[in-house]
């Protein structure tokens, strides 16, 4: 598998952007998200997913984001649908909004290098107007999408504050190149990467991902991040700390596989509402990046089989349903313990304005050989990213 080579689906839409309310603490520190508005197509997001791993498009869901991206064809999905959530970061003294993405390790933003009609509506980093920036001789960046946009430019370095604390010299990935996709989606000024520093794309040299300077400067008690996100509602990114008030009973933890640059760690099982769990290896990513929960087809298949009136959608590119159907829970195995998704987190709303249709949030990974715990697993749990141990953790959530 190589690098990232994907902006996971916040990457189009018009998003409406809460602004974040920080709560520092002693070399902690959390960050409240946004929720935000729908995504175009269903079929162009999942295209991202598979690019962004470094697999082949399925050919039915290449054709689908394909049509999909030509109409511009953007459908009016319920905002409940949290398909992304948004963080202000402060770059050189400028104020972005971000993706806080465990998929990547980028940190990339629209900039003052971007023509003025690739801006509009967007906030853009200005080199010149930082006192602490310095470009980075030689470096540059390239990313490309499974629909055939992408972004390239180049990168300097600046101090980096979320929350109240800086991070000096983090290496920032300006943009000179967009595609006209991205203009769609005016409230999402790029993408800071949380992944493991090693695929990061900056070129001739990696850089470290913004946790990682952090980390390396001393600026948490501990080197992890908790991740607390929502159902319509601002989620949390807690850096350096777990809050304690935000899950019951205790944390189970996995090890995790960083050989590839990702939070990949080997789940035990599955189980559909009340029926036996089913006992097996599930190679899985947590990726704050991914709306969606995507998994084997056995697994997708048993799971709408439960569901009555769901069918695939080849216009959808997956899993379609009545919006009145009852949605039976799904439980993922991970480590010693069991997360419960209630099934009110499995759907992810009227596929368009009006229509009785219902997209599912559980779809197939079309056999790429992982399984991506997106965001409709990390709404169920409160999720601990732990750098120090090599592990990732889960517990129930407090409310």
């Amino acid at each position: 598998m190589h690098s990232l080579t994907t902006l996971l689906v916040a990457s189009l839409a018009t998003l409406a952007l809460t602004k974040p309310v920080p709560q520092i603490t002693t070399k902690g520190f959390s960050v409240t998200g946004t929720v935000a508005k729908p995504l175009p197509a269903y079929p162009v997001r999942l295209a991202r997913v598979y690019e962004k791993y470094g697999k082949p498009v399925p050919s039915n869901i290449a054709a689908a984001a394909a049509a999909a991206t030509e109409t511009g064809s953007v459908p009016a999905i319920p905002e409940e649908s949290d398909v992304a959530y948004l963080s202000e970061v402060n770059i050189g003294g400028q104020t972005l909004t971000l993706d806080f993405d465990t998929g990547s390790a980028d940190l990339w933003v629209f900039s003052s290098e971007l023509a003025s009609s690739y801006t509009e509506g967007h906030a853009i980093y200005n080199p010149n107007k930082s006192k602490t920036a310095k470009k980075l001789n030689g470096a540059t960046w390239k990313i490309r999408y499974g629909d055939g946009s992408g972004a390239s430019g180049d990168v300097y370095t600046d101090d980096v504050e979320v929350a109240g604390i800086t991070v000096k010299g983090q290496a920032v990935e300006l943009a000179s190149k967009v595609s006209s996709q991205f203009l769609q989606d005016p409230d999402n000024d790029g993408l800071l990467g949380l992944a493991f520093s090693s695929i990061n794309t900056v070129q001739p040299k990696p850089q470290t991902t913004w946790f990682d300077t952090a980390a390396a400067q001393g600026l948490f008690a501990k080197s992890l991040f908790t991740v607390d996100l929502k159902q319509g509602a601002p989620g949390t990114y807690d850096f350096g700390y777990i809050d304690s008030s935000k899950y019951t009973g205790k944390i189970t933890y996995t090890d995790i596989n960083e050989s590839q640059g990702f939070w990949e760690f080997t789940g035990t099982g599955y189980g559909v509402g009340d029926g036996n769990f089913q006992e097996q290896d599930i190679d899985a990513i947590a990726d704050t990046g991914t709306t969606l929960l995507l998994m084997d087809d056995s697994i997708v298949e048993d799971y709408y089989s439960q569901v009555d009136g769901a069918e695939v959608d080849q216009q959808q590119g997956g899993y379609v349903f009545p919006c009145s159907a009852q949605l039976p829970d799904m439980i993922l195995g991970i480590g010693s313990g069991q997360a419960t998704i209630p099934g009110g987190l499995m759907s992810l709303g009227a596929v368009s304005r009006g229509s009785s249709s219902c997209f599912g949030g559980l779809q197939s990974n079309q056999g790429v050989g992982l399984s991506i715990y997106g965001d409709i697993f990390l709404k169920a749990v409160l999720a601990v990213f732990d750098a120090d141990n090599k592990r990732f953790g889960f517990a129930p959530k407090s409310s």
